[in-house]
């Protein structure tokens, strides 16, 4: 059975992680890329896009064999969670710090899934912040302020 691109589930995948990809790459164009040993603040989101053009290219392939189509209409409401999710850390990062904005992010996105477990999501969160502290703050001397009260 044959469906069209546009009622291929893989397809629209790959498409759409090609159409991110080249926006990331496009918007990175605009900052100094640097060498491996001195990268400059274009090299990470080149290689990222990079690689995301090329995930979209195996999983638009992959939709090309075999076919996947789309059932049901668009879940709007998680749609509309996970982007609120991502905005939410960005703004409450400065304003109350990394571990309030890991836990907004974890809990929103969280409530976008079928199955939601206040005590698991709790974990999740607190294993996060610790990782994320180890990692961004101490580990890489990021200037993100664990918690901060900046209304």
């Amino acid at each position: 059975m044959k469906t069209s691109i546009f009622k291929n589930q893989d397809a629209l995948a790959g498409l759409l992680f090609i159409g991110l990809g080249a926006l990331g790459f496009a918007i990175a164009l605009g900052y100094k890329f640097g060498t491996t040993i001195d990268m400059g603040p274009g090299y990470f989101p080149r290689i990222l896009s990079l690689v995301l053009i090329g995930f979209g290219i195996v999983t638009f392939l992959k939709g090309l064999r075999h076919c996947m189509p789309v059932e049901g209409g668009w879940a709007w409401l998680p749609l509309f969670l996970l982007s609120a999710a991502l905005l939410l850390f960005g703004f409450l990062l400065e304003r109350l710090g990394l571990v309030p904005a890991l836990a907004a992010l974890f809990f929103v996105s969280a409530r976008a899934g079928h199955e939601f477990k206040a005590l698991e999501v709790l974990v999740l969160t607190a294993v996060m912040s610790v990782f994320a502290a180890a990692v961004f703050v101490w580990g890489l001397k990021l200037p993100y302020a664990l918690f901060a009260w900046n209304f």
